[in-house]
């Protein structure tokens, strides 16, 4: 796991550009803390930050191969990521005559390349961005797994393109504009996140399962996977098996490090599923897993459920962790903590963007945060709820009848009376209703269906397509910022392809047998499982209740506010916001504390990047 960066110019000699290609690499310093390298020709730069997972000794970055024995036949490589399958592949090319030099999966991926080109990227299982600059054809060679687990940004410019694993890699460059447009603030405010878009202005997101190609003539991308639809033959009974038989592989898998490992355990069926299986994998090793949740200070005593959250996750997460053996700790965190200014301030440079997720990415940076102290790598149980159909409004009628995507309709109903936090001129510029159909009818555009299909059927693929190529990549991109901020490499077995197209095939009925969410992982691993998660009804990550952090809020806003020239209210009502900071306990909402968070956070992030905002 790294951070990459580089830059292609054709009208350029890039030998003289070292600075330039040292500040872009320096900010991907948190995703790397091990290492550091560049690589510089005359028309390619490449940069690098590691984190030592696999051959520690080894593997060091950029990487680069010889094939013709001259330099002007050199093929250098940076890589973000892990090629789960990577000793398999390994000994496939030693049979076809490559040497190696190191251990790592690194130099499999770079030898796989040498062999089949940009091929290789239907032959890797894993998470991973990579670029590689192949000087025999004058090319870049930009590639993202299928999930898009891993980031990858780049900006063309007008003699080639500079990348990186995340935009402010890109935005170090002087080449490169701070930007963000009407397109862009729809993006943010939308809540959803069409493949390919990259909120900063001409900047773009190397597409999940796609490979990009720069050469003198331009940039052409080629879509080597996509989820499509196909018949499903097995029995309820065969594909619980197949199930359980793909998850024991794929844990067993991502288990793989050369460094301390763990798993995030949140007392869900995920997370608790992918424990119990990792914890009786190790075990057979003479190991034990460590796991580890977050919970806030006073939130078990005190919980108050409500239409989102049901239950405290502690009691199940207790639960798990004795049924399974693991070495536990919870990380509690206090609203003091989530409410830091600092914090913000660092959630908000990992996310180059304000996001506007409040207390659910400070708490999550937190963890990470604690957890790097112990170990290098968790594995993680995001996603199931995308594979597997887990989410409330998969089961609500509204959802099945509105042409919009679903999430949206659990978030327009429980928003209630809450005044947006824009200005007004800047909502109406925006246009949100027709960004979102617009995006919407594209999205189902690309989901075909089988024949014979039955409506309802038909209805339940498009809600799991929309959720498994746009809602899941909000969520994959907030884990790899929270966590790669800190230096540690999270990993999602659920986001194996393998897992994804066998499962968004089985039919709705199968995913549902038991009459509840996600029946089939239920079905895979309830022989591990302790009853109370078993029978435990999907609750979302947890969010503090504790009335003292909207009180922190509120003075935040408040001195905020004091400001009027703060360039934040050329976009944010102040009215509204004022509303919300003077309001008394009781009649600060939801939706308001949420309106106080994204304030905030625009109001930092416009602090540290200084961006251009073109909204008319």
């Amino acid at each position: 796991m790294c951070g990459i960066t580089g830059w292609v110019a054709y009208r350029r000699d890039l030998r003289g550009e070292q600075a330039a290609v040292d500040a872009m690499t320096a900010t991907m310093a948190c995703r790397g803390p091990d290492d550091r390298g560049t690589w510089i020709d005359e028309h390619a730069a490449l940069g690098h930050h590691r984190l030592a997972v696999i051959d520690v000794e080894g593997g060091r970055q950029p990487m680069s191969a010889d094939p013709g024995g001259g330099t002007d036949d050199a093929v250098a490589m940076v890589y973000s990521g892990e090629a789960y399958n990577f000793v398999e592949l390994r000994e496939e090319l030693r049979g076809r005559g490559h040497r190696f030099e190191t251990d790592s999966d690194t130099e499999v991926v770079l030898r796989g390349y040498l062999e089949w080109g940009a091929a290789v990227a239907e032959r890797l299982n894993g998470m991973y961005a990579f670029a590689i600059w192949d000087s025999r054809e004058r090319k870049l060679v930009m590639i993202r797994d299928r999930m898009g687990i891993k980031p990858f940004y780049y900006y063309p410019t007008e003699d080639g393109v500079l990348f990186g694993s995340e935009p402010k890699a890109i935005l170090a460059n002087p080449l490169a504009e701070r930007t963000v447009t009407l397109e862009g603030l729809r993006e943010l405010f939308a809540f959803i996140k069409p493949p390919g878009s990259a909120f900063w202005e001409g900047m773009r997101e190397v597409r999940p399962g796609t490979v990009v190609t720069v050469d003198a003539g331009g940039v052409r991308e080629t879509v080597y996977w996509s989820l499509r639809t196909q018949e499903h033959h097995d029995s309820r009974e065969d594909t619980v098996a197949h199930v359980r038989e793909l998850l024991d592989d794929i844990v067993r898998r991502q288990l793989v490090a050369d460094v301390p490992r763990c798993t995030l355990l949140s007392g869900g069926l995920d997370s608790s599923a992918m424990t119990a299986i990792a914890a009786r994998q190790l075990e057979q090793a003479g190991e034990t897993v460590r796991s580890f949740a977050v919970d806030f200070v006073g939130r078990t005593q005190n919980f108050v459920p409500d239409e989102i959250r049901e239950t405290p996750d502690a009691p199940f997460v207790h639960d798990v962790a004795e049924k399974s053996k693991t070495e536990h700790r919870d990380i509690i965190v206090s609203s003091a903590d989530l409410a830091d200014p600092d914090l913000r301030a660092a959630v908000v440079r990992a996310r180059d963007m304000p996001a506007g997720y409040g207390d659910v990415d400070t708490s999550l940076y937190l963890l990470f945060k604690s957890i790097r102290e112990h170990s290098t790598v968790a594995l993680s149980g995001e996603s199931a709820d995308e594979v597997f159909g887990g989410y409330k409004w998969f089961f609500d009628p509204l959802v099945h009848e509105l042409p919009t995507f679903p999430w949206l309709v659990q978030y327009i109903m429980t928003a209630g009376d809450t005044k947006p936090i824009l200005r007004q001129p800047v909502l109406d510029a925006m246009d949100l209703s027709t960004y979102i159909t617009d995006r919407y009818n594209t999205a189902i555009a690309e989901v075909d269906r089988l024949d014979g299909e039955s409506d309802f059927e038909y209805t339940m693929r498009k809600i799991s397509y929309l959720h498994l190529t746009q809602y899941l990549q909000l969520l994959l991109d907030r884990k790899d910022r929270m966590s790669m901020a800190v230096g540690l490499e999270v990993r999602v077995p659920f986001c194996d392809h393998r897992l994804v197209e066998y499962v968004y095939n089985a039919p709705w009925e199968q995913k549902t047998y038991d009459g509840k969410e996600k029946s089939l992982l239920r079905g895979a691993s309830l022989d591990l499982l302790p009853a109370s998660v078993a029978e435990r009804v999907k609750s979302p990550y947890p969010s503090t209740q504790d009335p003292s952090y909207a009180q922190a809020l509120q003075v935040q806003c408040k001195d905020l506010l004091a400001d009027p020239s703060h360039p934040v209210f050329e976009l944010i009502d102040k009215d509204v916001l004022c509303a919300s900071a003077t309001a008394d306990s009781p009649q600060i909402t939801e939706g308001s504390r949420r309106g106080m968070e994204r304030a905030l956070d625009m109001a930092v992030w416009l602090d540290i990047y200084s961006p251009n905002i073109k909204v008319a």
